[in-house]
């Protein structure tokens, strides 16, 4: 499990205006994670293990209020 508040430099993918509000082709391109890059491995898990996370990022993302 990953802690989501040591996500940094979140860069994410699949965000469709067509799909407001749910967002449910969106998932976490590149990040770090406690300073350190994470590998597609990383990622492929964080964005299985923390939907609801990437959905509410991906939201933030869109309105332009993402970190």
């Amino acid at each position: 499990m990953y802690d989501v508040n040591k996500l940094d430099e979140i860069i994410i993918g699949g965000v469709d205006p067509r799909d407001y509000p749910d967002f449910c082709d969106a998932y976490i391109e590149s990040a770090t994670y406690d300073g350190v890059i994470m590998t597609y491995k990383q990622l492929d898990e964080l964005n299985e293990q923390e939907p609801s996370f990437v959905n509410e990022y991906a939201l933030l993302d869109f309105l332009g209020e993402s970190k």
